[in-house]
């Protein structure tokens, strides 16, 4: 699917996505056709690992249950070394060769589809799509003591099942599924059927439907049309039900990325589970993989191997990577040069970036190399990411190891792009470590951290530049709003209204302990933009979520915040996840002066009976990253105060994290 997704053109791409282009239709409205074209090309420009079924030696582990040297099947992107969470692996039984073992993610999808069939001894099931995942369901449920029919159009595909004990209807020699599953069923009809095929044709349900006694169960595993006909699950009073990959744990970021695992008495089988029982099965002999290996392709012909799913007649495809000693340096080797280093003249900025996620390959990356940075090192957790846009935007260096970058002396400033939860830790290692720091928001999640930041900047003597990417105070706009308002003397009062969208419960940045929740995150820069038109110190604040009501998982994301300043002015942030996006994202209202500034997603501005003005519009909407980062920069080469006062940047983040602990109650 991914291949064939790959090879369309942006029209068919289109196509296949319609929700997509809803999406960046409505991007364009809000934000500007020039922004979202970059966007959509940073998208689809990213690299995809197509392939999750591994067999390796664990290299190093800091879980217990795996030791250096065991070895293991893992669900994880395609690599010569893999990093994975432990739940998403399992140790393989001794007498289990590797190519088998290779197999056993993909085994467990046809073992959860099995196990939402429920079949029992002795029923008869029927499996529509004899491809790898088809043919492992037939041994698995004739494991299972069912009678097993198989449909397909291929020849040697049906073959290969009847050699594991099923039936077959082969299609490609006019043979009728339907009456081969009536007399399979002996006139009663299958119990269950497990789609494992591959279509968009909506026939293989159809076709389900009909073979199935009353009361019978399909399960789809596979990706087929799904315009089912009400008349023939109603009469019979069918179940259908579409199985989710390996079981119960995908998706589930508290499972999978955190290994905390569902207790066995209340969820037996897992995706974990899953894995150990499909290797179980290998080891006793009832599950054999290799009559469905197809092709073995060495790692440097992956390509070739790729184009072999072109042929419908291909089953499973190996690659192979070359052996190594454990001790092998190369296996453990955290740095890739990209471009022969080059030589740095004094007093230029030498950057290393923590992180390469979309924010910062998108946006950061591109405005600290437009304004004159030196890109020295891409350091990323996962690798592939770290390669491409070090490529892309010219890094000398790429590494997954932060701490060695923080150790090169070569670098002289750190952009901190990570994952908020990292953020705080990361900036004190950076100060400690002599270099100047750029951290996107948020700086911290807590009080404490926030503590340990300021006593490591004060450590420093001054002598480093702090900054965090409070990009909207250098919006071209917000320039002109603080110009046109730097005579007016009298408090003001500002309303900012974030049209900020929804985001599910689920998402990280959701997470108190690791993104910090939406007003830490993102409201943070309507707290910094309004301290710098005010001009003024916050006194104080006090805020308002939206109340405790049926059906609202977030309250704190539908917030209002209203901050005080020393000079009388004040102004509320009315952050909203439940508004619509044909309203504008991001509004900024001011009164004052008899006189009413009105700023539109930093695209359009406006001036109610303002002296002197009326409006000003950009080509394109302009938060200010660019020259965010471009004011940074010229501020180290040109040894001058960091663009922000970092008595501002504490200010701002302290009460940050005071309206998040008080709406969090």
């Amino acid at each position: 699917m991914l291949v064939d997704f790959g090879k369309a053109n942006l029209i068919d791409k289109a196509r296949q996505q319609p929700d997509k282009v809803r999406m960046v239709l409505e991007k364009v409205k809000t934000d500007g056709l020039q922004p979202t074209l970059d966007a959509v090309r940073s998208k689809l420009d990213q690299p995809l690992p197509l392939g999750y079924c591994n067999v390796g030696v664990v290299l190093e582990s800091g879980v217990s249950g795996f030791e250096v040297g065991d070895r293991v099947v893992s669900n994880g992107s395609h690599a010569e070394v893999v990093r994975i969470p432990k739940n998403l692996c399992a140790k393989i039984p001794d007498n289990v060769d590797d190519e088998s073992a290779a197999f056993t993610v993909l085994g467990a999808i046809a073992l959860q589809g099995i196990r939402l069939a429920q079949p029992t001894l002795g029923e008869c099931v029927v499996v529509t799509g004899l491809g790898l995942i088809g043919l492992v369901a037939v041994q698995l449920l004739k494991a299972q003591g069912c009678r097993v029919l198989g449909v397909d159009f291929d020849s040697n595909k049906c073959a290969l099942a009847r050699e594991f004990g099923a039936e077959t209807v082969d299609l490609s020699k006019g043979e009728n599924a339907l009456r081969c599953a009536e007399s399979f069923s002996r006139g009663r009809g299958v119990d269950a059927v497990i789609i494992t095929a591959s279509t968009k044709s909506n026939e293989p349900v159809s076709q389900a439907a009909n073979m199935c006694r009353q009361r019978g169960r399909i399960v789809l595993v596979g990706v087929v049309g799904l315009e089912l006909s009400r008349a023939d699950f109603y009469e019979k009073e069918l179940s259908f039900q579409v199985s989710c990959s390996y079981g119960p744990g995908r998706y589930d970021v508290e499972y999978e990325e955190k290994g905390n695992d569902y207790p066995v008495g209340y969820v037996r089988w897992t995706e974990q589970r899953n894995f150990e029982a499909v290797l179980d099965m290998m080891a006793s002999g009832v599950l054999n993989m290799q009559p469905l290996i197809s092709h073995r392709f060495r790692i440097n012909d992956a390509v070739d191997g790729y184009k072999t799913l072109a042929d419908k007649s291909a089953l499973g495809i190996l690659l192979q990577y070359p052996e190594h000693k454990a001790d092998n340096a190369n296996l453990v080797n955290r740095q890739v040069s990209l471009q022969s280093v080059t030589s740095y003249e004094n007093g230029e900025a030498v950057c290393a970036f923590l992180g390469a996620g979309n924010y910062a390959s998108r946006v950061l990356i591109p405005a600290f190399k437009e304004g004159g940075a030196k890109l020295h090192t891409l350091a990323s957790s996962g690798g592939i990411s770290g390669v491409h846009h070090g490529k892309k935007h010219g890094f000398v260096h790429t590494a997954t190891d932060s701490d060695a970058v923080l150790k090169d002396n070569s670098v002289n400033t750190v952009v901190i792009a990570t994952q908020h939860n990292l953020h705080a830790q990361q900036t004190v290692d950076a100060l400690k470590s002599g270099k100047h720091v750029f951290v996107e928001k948020p700086l911290t999640l807590t009080l404490p951290e926030l503590d340990s930041v300021e006593a490591a900047f004060e450590e420093t003597g001054n002598k480093q530049h702090l900054m965090v990417g409070f990009n909207r105070r250098f919006s071209p706009l917000t320039q002109t709003v603080k110009r046109l308002l730097m005579p007016v003397k009298q408090p003001k009062a500002f309303i900012f209204t974030m049209n900020a969208g929804e985001i599910p419960a689920d998402h990280w940045t959701q997470d108190a302990e690791v993104g910090g929740g939406r007003i830490i995150g993102e409201a943070c820069h309507y707290i910094d933009l309004m301290r710098f038109l005010a001009g003024s110190e916050i006194t104080g604040f006090t805020a308002t979520q939206m109340g405790d009501a049926p059906g609202i998982g977030v309250r704190d994301d539908k917030a209002s915040i209203t901050l005080t300043f020393a000079d009388g002015s004040f102004g509320t942030i009315l952050y909203l996840a439940n508004g619509g996006k044909a309203f504008p994202k991001e509004r900024l209202e001011i009164f004052c002066n008899n006189a009413v500034l009105q700023l539109d997603n930093f695209k359009a501005l406006r001036g109610f009976a303002w002296p002197g003005f009326k409006r000003q519009r950009l080509f394109s909407q302009d938060k200010g990253q660019k020259a965010c980062a471009k004011a940074f920069i010229e501020s180290i080469k040109q040894g001058r105060p960091s663009p922000i006062p970092v008595s501002e940047i504490f200010e701002v983040s302290r009460v940050a994290v005071q309206v998040a602990e008080q709406l969090r109650g």
